[in-house]
């Protein structure tokens, strides 16, 4: 398979190792020093495009893959607001976009994880549901986007949780996410639930973004040739 990076900051240097490890091509690298070969001849060459770069970039990255007719596979967080603008151009395009905040195979067995665990605890008002992330400094978006994926998670679970926030509150409807930005972490995501009596808490740690860069070449392979939106969750067949 031939795949074109967007992006090739420590992210994109992962996807190549593991793509080349499997057999891929890696036919075309797109950043910031080189963003004018971002043609319609240059991403030609490739079958699938795989996005890891910024709030700033993502959408007219994707938006340009999906108009061009180059299966895209983004992982970059932030730029969710115009998510039913790429939608709508995904259908009307006939194009194939599989988005994910977390790419890691881990993660995404934690999402079920998460969900299960917040439908048991919705019963259960004595315990009051919090989160934390860590994350290296160089991450431009707070609260992460795995973060933000886990609240909505509890919301949709957790009729008494009503919003979540990225700041202290002692609101009972606020659901409290903590974001801590320490280097060399790949990522930590927590989430506690707290009693007088006790306390539960479900933790996922990266050790490398070997995870991550895994995760998005197997999404690569799945959208290889398919059309439509899809997330992990159909990558993984969970």
């Amino acid at each position: 398979m031939k795949i074109a990076l967007i992006g090739y900051g420590k992210m994109g240097k992962a996807i190549e190792e593991i793509a080349l490890a499997k057999g891929h091509e890696i036919v075309l690298k797109i950043d910031v020093q080189n963003n004018h070969e971002f043609t319609q001849e240059n991403i030609k060459q490739a079958d699938v495009a795989i996005e890891f770069t910024g709030p700033h970039s993502a959408f007219e990255n994707v938006k340009k893959c999906i108009e061009l007719g180059i299966p895209v596979v983004s992982g970059s967080t932030g730029w969710l607001d115009k998510w039913d603008e790429i939608k709508n151009l995904c259908n009307a395009n006939n194009g194939c976009l599989i988005y994910a905040s977390n790419y890691s195979i881990g993660v995404n067995l934690f999402f079920e994880l998460n969900k299960y665990l917040a439908k048991l605890m919705e019963t259960y008002q004595d315990y009051n549901v919090s989160m934390t992330e860590i994350h290296h400094t160089e991450k431009k978006d707070a609260p992460s986007g795995t973060a933000i994926t886990l609240a909505e998670q509890i919301l949709e679970n957790m009729g008494r949780k009503k919003q979540w926030i990225n700041s202290p509150s002692l609101a009972p409807a606020d659901l409290v996410i903590t974001s801590e930005r320490i280097d060399p972490a790949p990522g930590t995501h927590t989430v506690f639930y707290d009693s007088p009596i006790d306390s539960i808490e479900i933790t996922h740690t990266a050790h490398t973004r070997k995870g991550f860069a895994s995760g998005a070449v197997l999404a690569a392979e799945f959208a290889n040739k398919k059309n439509g939106i899809f997330t992990m969750k159909d990558v993984l067949g969970l």
